[in-house]
Formats: structure tokens, sequence, C-alpha cells
């Protein structure tokens, strides 16, 4: 806890700051009432529009401020973030009243030192109601709750206000059971009362006791004020109730709320949240001003309704209206680039983020690193992440994920060790990140070795994916049988995600038997599942039994069931390319048809023959090999070679996974054009260089 410097040392210190105070306070009246209030006005003036320097000049020229002007100056200066400058105009008042000591405890828990807030207190010789609200709300901001709970059961007398106060306190802290019970036993509740449970309860995952809440309120004749709508409309967001929504809309407008920043932000997250993007758009051009939050919140809905382009056109619209982003606007249009995989304009926003001062800003700064990562350039995701100058959890679960995906399994490995190193405890996303990385790279005594610590891990869950991760390690790599048992012994019950990595791994081996009591269990827990029946479709095919393969695929038939066209895709000038097996729907069909061919030509002068065994039809070799030689990811590779800029990295996208004869391909072709090709199918990135893939052709 700071100590206070004598008041002896502060005066010299801080002689320059105040006029010197008048030794009696009968002194301080000679100013008279009239040329107070004309102090009081400027004051204010300066204070209420943020220049406390300018404040602070006027106030040394007041010939004997009384203690108002004091107690005015204390918050201006506590506004600005300057406790010291505070602290000895407090200390040089002439007399203190209440309210300058409330002032300064309130002052002292705006500028983040709940320490010396604390001391102040105990040092008031007569405290108020407001006193003792004013410390049970900083003790609770600040996260002692139990400290903020017995203050308020000591005080010796209690307003609504400090009923209210200690509610959003239990709310405030996932105690909303609490905030409950004392909210029925409220002598005497109001509004506020009422708008402090109705958004406690949804921020705490009840939304629709906040909904029941709201209801009881309308029917005891409360009226709403717009915080009470804006938290409702939030609850109705988050429920999602749509009818109740639109009453609650309605209800809006009639009270002549409805151009109020906070219940028209709402507005517009509702009417998202319940993909109804149209009438987020509408309530938005009804604003006359629209503002920081209110874009956002806009952009955030179209995020949620996967319309990525439109989302990051808003973002773009607004940049040029002149409205500075917020760290979660930033981080939204930057998610929108994730779903585009789209890295140009994630490189864009990354210098708007510089150019707008945000460069030290931890939250946009993880969502870079995600962005980076999972657009397939882990180079500069690290580069975003070592320049970091502070990291928290999610910026270390967000690198050693995009390591595992990229292919740099140790280096994942090494950044746990580092975590530890900085007394960072991981959490069931740090722990899936290793296990994945593990799986990526053949890394079985070491992913046994994660598990076991995830397993000893008394903070930690284990969770079905962790299991699937663990059964990749051991299928992939051969130990099938190891890997059964391993699922029989689980701790938690294995989910379709565990029985399709198993699937996956008997697929890599040819293992029909425990191939069919893997789709099994897939088909008794979820009879749907498309991927389980294509996954034995291909098993059986691979083994050339033709009939099982037919009877797999008259199931899916008969239940109803497609299988998804794989595709494959890229992304040149916000424009995306996308190309299926054989596909000539495109512009420059001739040119990539011919592309191929050449490619293919020179392919075979490095010795590369086609891997028949990767095309898993019943069909004559002719046909086989025209259709891998025509694969939608070639022809994506091709088309990337024809438009872009030469020595640029090419990026391709797939929507399953890459077969092995595409996979062999793209290697060689990345050493016969010179050229970077980067592949993310469904399972992870692949980045060919030189003749070489980073996944050291295991995946």
């Amino acid at each position: 806890m700071r100590k206070l410097p004598s008041p002896l040392r502060r005066r010299r210190l801080f002689s320059t700051l105040s006029p010197e105070p008048s030794n009696s306070f009968t002194v301080a009246n000679t100013c008279s009432n009239k040329n107070i209030a004309r102090w009081k006005s400027i004051l204010s003036h300066h204070i209420r529009n943020s220049d406390v320097e300018e404040a602070r000049r006027v106030f040394v020229q007041i010939p004997a401020p009384d203690i108002h002007l004091y107690t005015m100056m204390i918050a201006g200066y506590t506004k600005d973030n300057r406790i010291a400058d505070a602290l000895h105009l407090f200390d040089v008042m002439p007399l203190r009243d209440i309210a300058s000591w409330n002032s300064m405890i309130k002052g002292c828990f705006d500028c983040g030192d709940p320490g010396l807030a604390w001391k102040l207190f105990h040092e008031m010789p007569d405290r108020n109601v407001i006193s003792w609200t004013t410390i049970v709300n900083g003790m609770a901001k600040f996260g002692r709750i139990d400290v903020a709970e017995k203050l308020f059961y000591g005080m010796p007398c209690r307003d609504t206000a400090a009923w209210n106060s200690m509610i959003t306190a239990y709310c405030d802290n996932g105690r909303v059971h609490d905030a409950q019970m004392l909210f029925e036993r409220m002598p005497h509740r109001n509004v506020i009362s009422w708008t402090a449970m109705i958004a406690g309860h949804d921020r705490n995952g009840d939304s629709s006791m906040a909904l029941r809440l709201l209801r009881q309120m309308w029917t005891r004749g409360i009226k709403p004020t717009s915080s009470t709508f804006a938290s409702a409309l939030t609850a109705c967001a988050n429920s999602p109730d749509p009818i109740f929504g639109v009453q609650i809309h309605a209800a809006v407008v009639k009270a002549g709320y409805s151009a109020e920043n906070f219940t028209s932000t709402s507005m517009i997250t509702f009417y998202a949240n319940c993909y109804q993007i149209e009438s987020s758009s509408e309530v938005f051009k009804q604003k006359d001003v629209q503002n920081v939050y209110s874009w956002t919140a806009l952009i955030t809905g179209y995020g949620v309704n996967g319309r990525h382009e439109e989302a990051l056109h808003e973002f773009h619209k607004m940049l040029r209206s002149g409205i500075v982003p917020n760290q979660s606007t930033f981080s939204i249009a930057l998610n929108s680039c994730c779903a585009l995989e789209d890295l140009d304009r994630g490189k864009r926003i990354h210098a708007a983020v510089m150019k707008r001062g945000f460069y030290r800003d931890l939250f946009v700064l993880n969502s870079l690193v995600v962005t980076y990562s999972k657009c397939g350039d882990i180079e500069d995701g690290l580069k975003v992440f070592n320049g970091m100058s502070e990291r928290n959890l999610v910026s270390w679960n967000s690198i050693i994920a995009g390591c595992a995906q990229n292919g740099h399994a140790s280096l994942a490995l090494h950044l746990f060790d580092e975590m530890s190193v900085f007394s960072v405890k991981p959490d069931e996303i740090t722990f899936l990140g290793l296990l994945t990385a593990c799986s990526h790279s053949r890394m079985i005594a070491r992913g046994r070795q994660v598990f076991q610590m995830l397993k000893e891990s008394p903070s930690v869950g284990i969770r079905p994916e962790h299991c699937a991760s663990m059964v990749d390690i051991l299928g992939r790599s051969g130990n099938l049988d190891e890997a059964v048992e391993f699922i029989r012994e689980m701790p938690v019950r294995p989910n379709v995600m565990v029985w399709l990595a198993l699937l996956g791994a008997c697929r890599l081996h040819s293992n029909v038997e425990i191939a069919r009591r893997a789709a099994l269990e897939i088909f008794n827990l979820d009879p749907c599942n498309s991927a389980s029946y294509i996954l034995l479709s291909n098993i059986y095919a691979s083994a050339g039994k033709w009939n099982d393969v037919a009877q797999t695929r008259a199931m899916m038939r008969s239940r109803g069931i497609v299988k998804i066209p794989g595709s494959s895709w890229i992304t040149i000038c916000e424009s995306r390319y996308e190309f299926i097996c054989g596909d000539r729907s495109n512009a420059l069909t001739a040119e990539i048809y011919e592309k191929v061919d050449w490619l293919d030509e020179k392919l075979k002068e490095y010795g590369y023959t086609r891997e028949m065994a990767f095309d898993l039809h019943d069909v004559d070799e002719e046909q086989k090999e025209y259709s891998l030689k025509y694969h939608s990811e070639k022809l994506a590779v091709a088309f990337g070679l024809l438009i872009s800029a030469n020595g640029s990295t090419i990026r391709v996208m797939k929507n399953l996974r890459v077969c092995g004869d595409c996979h062999s391909a793209i290697r060689l072709i990345s050493k016969v054009v010179g050229r970077t090709i980067v592949l993310r199918d469904s399972s992870r990135f692949h980045h060919f260089r030189d003749g070489l893939c980073s996944c050291g052709d295991y995946w």
C-alpha cells in the first residue's frame, strides 16, 4: 500500500500547482457568491472538455477558492489520471468536507490506486452513505468482492444506491445468484435496480431470466430507461428471442429512445444475432450520426451472418468517413479476413492498425497473430508475436496453434516451454495446440508426454478433442491397436470427432476391419455425418472392395446424404476464384489447361509418375489419369502461376484433404517454377519450397 508523503513534503513538491491556502475558511469566503459562480462555470467548462491544464491555470488565479472549487479541481485532476496533483490539492485545502473526501477516494479508484483509496477511507473523520457506496464500488471494481461484501454489510445505513452498488458488484464478479437474493431482499427498488439485474443475468449466461425480469418490471409499472432497453435487447440477441426483441424495439421507439447510442447499437446487434442483418442495416441507416459503436455493431453483424465481404466493405467505408476504429472494430475486421482467407486485406488492415496507433494494443495484436497464422503466413505471425511488449494466454495459444497448423511443430513445443518461463499457465486450448503439433509431425513420444501433462494438470479438464488428437497421433503413426485401446480407456465418452480420427488413420493404413467398427460407432452417434461414409467408402475403394463401396454409397443415398465435391480456390486482388476437378468454367480455361499440361511434362523430367491409387473410382486407367491430372488444387495452382506476379507466393485453399498425387506434384512444381506454394487443406497448411513440404510428407 502506498505511503502518503508528509503534508510539508507535498507542499514543496507541488507548490506551483495551486494557490496558497488561506489561513481560515472566513478568508476563503471573501470571494463573492457571484465570483464563485463564475469561477465554477469556467472550471466546469475546461474540465468537461478534458482541458485540465487550462483549468489549473484558471484555478491558480482564483484569490481564495472555496471548498467546492477545490473539489472540482481534484475531480478534474483524477479524471486526467493526475493522482499526485489531486492528492497535493486535497492536502492543502483549508477545509475538507465529506464531498471532498468522497471525490478524492473515487479519484484514487479511477486512477487505479485502490490501496490509497482504502487508506483515505479509514482516515475520514466522518462518512456518509456516499462514502460507503464509493468504497464498495471501488473494491468490487478491483475484484475485491469479499472486502466489498463486508463493507456493505457493515454500513450504518443503506440507501437504494448502496443496494444497487452491491448488486452490480455481485453481477460483475459472476455471483449473479447472490445478486438475485439481495435484489429480492431490497426494501425499495428503482429502475436502476431492475436494470442491474437484467444486465447481470444476461452477462452471466441467463438471458431468459433477464427477459423474465423485464416482463415483471413492466407488469409492476416501472418505466424502463434507455439503459434498460439496451440491456434487454442484448438479452434478446443472446437468447435469441426475435419476437420479444421486436416488441422491445417498438417500445423503444414509443419511449423516444431509438436515437440514443446504446439502444440503437443494441438493436443492430439484436437483429444481426437473429439473422436479420437487413433490419440491422436499416436501424443503422436511420441514425442521424454514426459513431464507432454503431459501425462496429454493424460490421460484427455482417460477420455473424457470414457476410464477410460486406463486413469489410463497411469497415473501409467507416475509415473513409473519418471515424477511428476501436480495438473491437479492428479485431472483427481481421476475423472477416480470416474467414475469407484474404491475406492481402489482412495486411492492409495491419497497416491501418499501425497508422492509427494500435500497434501496442494486445487485443488487436492477438487478432493479427491469428489472421497471419490462419492465412498461411506464419512468418509474419511470428514477427507480430515477437514484437509484442506484453502477451497474455490468448497470445501464446494463438502462436502455438498457428505453428502447429503451419508445420512448425518443434517451434510450437519450444514456445510452450518459453511460456512456462513467463509463468503463464496453459489451458485446454494450449494443450490442444500442442497435441495437434505432435500429430502433424510424427512426435509420438512427445505427444504421449503432453497428454500425460494434461492429465496431471488439476485446473485443466480433458475434452473429447484432446482425446481425438491423441487418437490421431497414435493412429496416424500406425499404432491402430493402441489407438483403439486408448479410446476404450478414455476419461471422457468418445464422440464423433474421436471415431473420425480413428477412421482417418484406418484410411492411411488401409485397415478395413477397424474402419468398419469405427464407422459403425459414428453411424450410431450421428447417422447423417457425411465424412464417415466417404472415408469408409474410400477405404473400401483403396482395398478394391467395390461391392462394399456400392453398398456404402447406397446407404448414403437412402439417408439423403450428399457428398460435398472437392474444390480449391485462390484469392487474388480481393477476388476469389474457385475450381472443381476438371473445371472448364473459368475465362482462362484454355490457358489454365495448357499450363497444367506444361507442368505435367516438366514434372516427368524430374521422374514424376502419376500415383493412380489416389483415384478411388472404379474406372479404367486412362480415366483415372485424366481425373488426377486435373484435380482442383492443380488447376488453382496453374491459375495462380498465370496471373500472379513472378516470384510471389501462391496461396491455395482446399475444402478436403489434399490427395497424395497432388501433394507430390505440387511439391515438385515449387522446384520447377522456383515459387513458394502454400496449400491449406482440411487438416493443415502445406508450405512447398524448392521441392520440399513443411509437413515432411506426413499429414
